[in-house]
């Protein structure tokens, strides 16, 4: 592990934005963490979604500490304690869930790493706090909605949330978002349109991360 825990957390509130992303090629894999480099993203989670996704990413850490240097880069879609501890020992920077695990948590706090749970409901939010989480992920965000988010920082407006699903890179979608008190976004599909990734137009995937961070900074002045 390359980033402590609070730089981790820092980076993500700093940015807005942290790229949620799977690809079972490693060479696709380097090109598009790349690409989001260059557009300016300093967090990146590459997910645990197909077999041999730990090998991948292993291979992908490394790469990055010579090509990215500041990129930190986390696993997403760990829903165990055994998955958390086997990407840990690739040098995950950071583990998040679509769910809150408790057993995640002794795993990662053990190791000063961030957990950022998967939470759909306040309690959920409460408990993952009260584990320890600097940061929480609400999901799914297309299901639960800005709404929520704003409902929930009004009782509790120490809560730095992540929302993931249903998250766009355009202005009207940020700006409902961020409007509602999110801390950043987590974007998949929308910000890796299959055709961009299959054209290997890496350019577009830079330019995608470059629009969506000043839309995220202009809302936030």
């Amino acid at each position: 592990m390359r980033f402590s825990r609070i730089k981790a957390c820092q980076v993500m509130a700093e940015t807005g934005m942290v790229p949620v992303f799977y690809h079972s090629d490693l060479e696709t894999s380097k090109q598009v963490l790349k690409a989001c480099y260059e557009g300016g993203v300093r967090a990146f989670e590459f997910t645990n979604r197909g077999d041999f996704a730990h090998e991948i990413f292993g291979e992908l850490n490394k790469w990055a500490a010579k090509e990215c240097p500041e990129m930190i880069l986390g696993i997403g879609s760990i829903v165990d304690a055994g998955t958390a501890s086997l990407f840990l020992q690739l040098g995950a920077n950071f583990v998040v869930g679509p769910l809150l695990n408790p057993d995640i948590f002794k795993v990662c706090n053990r190791r000063q790493v961030a957990y950022i749970p998967g939470c759909g409901s306040v309690s959920e939010v409460g408990y993952a706090q009260e584990l320890g989480a600097e940061v929480v992920k609400v999901f799914p965000g297309d299901v639960v909605g800005p709404g929520f988010v704003k409902g929930l920082k009004a009782p509790m407006p120490w809560s730095n949330v992540m929302v993931t699903g249903g998250v766009t890179p355009t202005e009207e979608n940020l700006t409902k978002w961020f409007s509602a008190g999110v801390t950043a976004v987590g974007m998949g599909s929308n910000l890796f349109p299959k055709d961009v990734i299959a054209a290997k137009d890496w350019g577009k995937i830079t330019e995608m991360c470059k629009e969506a961070l000043a839309i995220i900074a202009k809302i936030r002045k």
